[in-house]
């Protein structure tokens, strides 16, 4: 290891490992932003204390420091899940979606952590861990992270989300552009067509939570969700996704509006996460307008 005592040798050495820190607080934290503050406060505190570095296991000594970023962070902010149950992920308001392009192609030594270990179902899961726990769980071996990861995907919605896929299938982009399609057409049928017969909507962090093709569709004709709306097309947590844009009123201009994040099961629709958060458009490189 090169020695780490200027900036220069600091900086080449440590940014192989920026994005798989940042994923590792994302999943201790729940937040993309929050976790891009803890990525910042481990390089500075691997900066200040790196004359104690040995030189063996580096990667093991950011992840240590990182890890406890992540439990101060939890301390100060003294969050709790709104109940003891995993039963959607609006029981982690703090629950934000992660961009794929921020993912990046994982190092060796951090190859099993791919796409799954940021599943929306699986980051939700971990929020109900004790602090400790979390970090014991995430240093563990990849059988103890798939298992809660199982885990997590009965919880929602009791949905068999162990035959989903770790990585997107080819089918899940001809699925997404179904799904547009239906939008842009003010297909409801078509729409409804794709979901699985327990298929979920929710809304988090909001309690909305519905369950099945018929009341999934009785919500979107209520709240018009076919009214001049424009997609973008994103990824997010290792799903499809789209940005969607729609006017504050009729007539008027489409603005930033939610992060929708699918979860497709043997080619259907299994469940369909709103995010209603202007902010997370920057998150995806978005701008509140949408694109000409």
């Amino acid at each position: 290891m090169t020695t780490l005592l200027d900036d220069a040798a600091f900086a080449a050495s440590t940014e192989p490992y920026r994005r798989e820190l940042h994923v590792h607080s994302y999943r201790m934290l729940g937040s993309f932003e929050e976790a891009e503050d803890a990525v910042q406060e481990t390089l500075l505190r691997a900066w200040r204390s790196r004359e104690s570095f040995d030189g063996s296991a580096f990667r093991a000594w950011l992840y240590r420091i990182a890890t406890n970023v992540c439990l101060d962070q939890i301390r100060r902010n003294n969050r709790r899940p709104r109940s003891r149950s995993l039963d959607s992920l609006g029981e982690v308001p703090w629950l934000q979606p992660y961009p794929d392009a921020e993912l990046g192609p994982p190092s060796p030594e951090a190859r099993y952590e791919q796409r799954e270990s940021v599943e929306l179902a699986f980051a939700a899961a971990l929020q109900h861990l004790p602090a400790r726990q979390r970090a014991v769980l995430l240093e563990t071996s990849p059988d103890a992270v798939n298992s809660v990861l199982r885990r997590a995907r009965a919880a929602l919605g009791a949905v068999d989300r162990d035959s989903a896929a770790r990585e997107p299938a080819p089918g899940d982009r001809d699925v997404l552009e179904a799904y547009l399609d239906a939008f842009a057409r003010h297909d409801v049928d078509a729409l409804v067509a794709l979901l699985r017969d327990d298929a979920i909507l929710e809304m988090p962090p909001f309690e909305l939570w519905m369950r099945g093709p018929d009341d999934i569709r009785r919500w979107l004709v209520m709240v018009d969700a076919f009214s001049q709306e424009q997609f973008v097309p994103v990824a997010a947590n290792g799903s499809p996704a789209v940005a969607v844009y729609r006017p504050a009123s009729p007539g008027g201009r489409p603005r930033a509006f939610t992060i929708q994040v699918l979860d497709i099961v043997d080619g259907r629709i299994s469940a369909i996460h709103v995010f209603l958060d202007q902010s997370l458009f920057a998150l995806f490189g978005l701008p509140l307008d949408p694109p000409s």
